[in-house]
């Protein structure tokens, strides 16, 4: 029997479990959603991180280490992954997970490694993975261990489930596939609130077709690691009162990418033009004469409250709904929410960016005329694994949502549509 140098296919329950990724780059930033998806325990072991990792260590979803790898640092682990840009310090980790007899990934040479993680995709319900390898006596084909020719057959497959004989087989509508049908200029493409299974079917579509994707963290960020290897994911996070991608760099990135000759998708998370600065970024593309394709998104001020049972409107109790920016506290000079008109209306105020200036928001509306026992719920993380919601009333909901440690994102909504959820 020849021997083999396909690596074999198994299924690692890692919830609650310790897995560590040494480097916080762009690879991590791909690989880490699906691992924190799966209830993964992550410590990031790195001295830097993209914004978007960042991100997901200031929302407490991973304990981020912030200095340079060290022997010792996989003791306890059940996995392990390698994704620095350093040759060195990646040998080193496989070396010691190795020692450890702890399966280990490296990105920079996956031949070097113990453990490969492969091109996958989830279709309803199914997870879909090809590896690559080839049998060692016969000539190595496109390279051997080729992660694109693996992302490739993947795509194939994910092409036949969307064709006519795939729906028959599983009788339910297709998912994305990567074309090879060049696309001209760029898309933005709203993500919805975040949950992966909630990006409209054209975005999903158009996200499988980019060359580029210029990316935030509260887009559908799982859907980063079914990308083709040789996708350029450009990370444009803006973190609160943090690090960001100023908006013009944003602009200037697509239309630069677009013109030379890329298909650029703008991943946004909700949609584009919901305080989403999709229009900006539009009319840069139109004003540099790059064709440009807007897909709406679902927008996380309806999308989140519905998944929590929240109701925008509802017979008897609310007749409008209002969604404001809570970016600037009440009385800014640039802010331009009416925050007195807001206090007098009956029906549902829905806040976006407005966790840290929630007590003065709860104290303008008490001021301007909405009593202290309407209802409020806050939703932490609305569609994702980590969601948590915290409900009280304007009286109570500032300290509540201290006590409870809320941070963006979240979606603040404030009406007697709140008591409507069960």
């Amino acid at each position: 029997m020849p021997q083999v140098d396909t690596p074999y296919l198994a299924g690692l329950d890692l919830r609650d479990r310790r897995v560590v990724v040494v480097g916080g780059g762009t690879v991590a930033q791909r690989r880490l959603p699906t691992l924190l998806d799966v209830g993964a325990q992550v410590e990031l072991v790195s001295p830097e991180a993209t914004p978007a990792v960042e991100g997901m260590a200031q929302a407490g979803e991973l304990h981020w280490h912030q200095r340079r790898y060290a022997e010792g640092d996989l003791a306890d682990a059940w996995y392990v992954l390698a994704l620095t840009d350093d040759t060195e310090v990646n040998a080193a980790v496989v070396a010691e997970a190795t020692r450890r007899r702890i399966f280990c990934v490296r990105a920079d040479d996956g031949t070097a490694g113990t453990a490969s993680t492969p091109a996958s995709a989830e279709w309803h319900g199914l997870r879909i993975a090809v590896a690559s390898g080839q049998l060692s006596k016969r000539p190595p084909i496109s390279g051997g261990h080729d992660p694109i020719r693996a992302a490739s057959v993947r795509d194939g497959v994910l092409d036949w489930l969307r064709s006519e004989a795939g729906e028959r087989l599983l009788d339910s509508p297709g998912s994305r596939s990567r074309s090879r049908t060049a696309l001209p200029g760029v898309a933005l493409v709203g993500g919805g609130p975040g949950d992966p299974e909630l990006i409209t079917v054209r975005g999903r579509r158009l996200l499988g077709q980019a060359d580029v994707v210029v990316v935030d963290r509260l887009g559908p960020r799982t859907l980063l690691g079914e990308l083709s290897p040789d996708v350029e994911v450009i990370d444009a996070t803006k973190l609160p009162r943090g690090r960001f991608m100023a908006q013009e760099a944003i602009n200037a990135c697509l239309v630069e990418r677009a013109l030379a000759g890329k298909f650029v998708v703008r991943l946004k998370g909700g949609d584009p033009y919901v305080f989403g600065r999709g229009s900006e970024e539009f009319a840069a593309c139109v004003a540099a004469g790059v064709p440009v394709t807007v897909v709406p998104g679902l927008s996380s001020a309806i999308a989140v409250p519905a998944l929590a049972g929240i109701p925008l409107t509802h017979r008897g109790v609310a007749h409008e709904a209002v969604i404001v920016s809570g970016h600037l506290p009440p009385g800014h000079p640039e802010s331009m929410v009416d925050w007195t008109a807001l206090g007098r209306l009956s029906g549902t105020i829905v806040v976006l960016m407005g966790v840290q200036n929630l007590p003065a928001i709860a104290v303008v509306l008490r001021e301007n005329g909405r009593e202290g026992a309407t209802p409020v719920a806050v939703v932490q993380d609305g569609s994702m694994p980590a969601e948590k919601i915290t409900l009280g009333t304007l009286d109570s909901i500032a300290e509540l949502s201290e006590q409870a440690g809320v941070r963006a994102p979240a979606i603040i909504v404030i009406g007697g549509v709140v008591a409507q959820r069960q």
